[in-house]
């Protein structure tokens, strides 16, 4: 019979070359249907035939399906395989996105183990903050971990005034005064003098910026970085930078009339 005859060499039929891939016949049927791999050649009964080619192209197509891409982006990206050229380019694209999938999943992987630390340092469930510290780990946001540390109300806040650029920006900022107030302490600039007072203004403006101009958050906010809950390095920077900017602050509400547990006397 016309199909059970001998296979042309260098052809082998759909079933050799799918075992010889580790895929099902059916898997080489619907490849050909997209017209991502279409047989080589059809024997005279009717059955496909394909050669090592094909296997280089099927290899190329298992590949890319591994790393994500849909069937659509599969087709835009395979290349003729007639020259050694050709092989080496669809070669070096594969490595190049097994590269960016790694580089995706340490990521990930870097993210979830973050995110579990964060997890079991909490005292109790709280998904919402889970959420908050997940979308702060997938903007590369360094402040994460502070999340943990505020109840709910504060949270609110800082979801109401500020949003993935925002909030990074401003930490940044504080970051940046922090430094500059341990700097001006290790430099013996005067924390009434002209420079310790425009570093004032700036940090109180920055207070002020993030409670929306109520003082009625300030308690609290004295009262979590009274506390070592952020951990040692945070705590003990902290207290080093409040050598300059406690004696500044008070010399710039004296000077500004300024009250900050009330309304402005001027």
């Amino acid at each position: 019979m016309d199909r059970y005859r001998a296979i042309p060499q260098g052809y082998m039929t759909a079933g050799a070359a799918a075992k010889k891939m580790g895929v099902t016949v059916r898997t080489l049927q619907h490849y050909d249907r997209e017209g991502l791999l279409p047989p080589s050649a059809i024997s005279e009964g009717g059955r496909r035939l394909y050669t090592d080619k094909d296997i280089i192209r099927l290899h190329q197509i298992l590949s890319l399906k591994h790393l994500g891409f849909s069937l659509d982006d599969i087709r835009d990206r395979l290349i003729p395989l007639d020259t050694p050229a050709d092989v080496a380019q669809v070669l070096s694209e594969q490595a190049a996105a097994v590269r960016e999938k790694i580089a995706a999943l340490t990521g990930s992987l870097s993210r979830i183990e973050a995110l579990k630390t964060e997890v079991l340092e909490m005292q109790s469930v709280d998904f919402k903050k889970y959420a908050d510290i997940i979308v702060n780990l997938e903007m590369k946001n360094s402040f994460y971990w502070l999340i943990k540390h505020f109840d709910g109300e504060m949270l609110d806040h800082i979801r109401s005034r500020f949003d993935k650029e925002s909030g990074v920006a401003f930490m940044r900022r504080f970051q940046r005064l922090q430094d500059e107030a341990i700097q001006l302490q290790a430099d013996g600039i005067p924390a009434g003098g002209q420079r310790g007072q425009q570093f004032a203004k700036e940090y109180w403006a920055l207070i002020m910026e993030f409670t929306g101009g109520d003082t009625g958050m300030l308690p609290k906010l004295m009262q979590m970085g009274q506390g070592d809950q952020f951990g040692q390095e945070w705590t003990q920077k902290q207290a080093k930078a409040n050598v300059f900017i406690e004696p500044a602050l008070g010399a710039y509400f004296a000077n500004e009339g300024i009250d900050p547990f009330q309304e402005e006397t001027i």
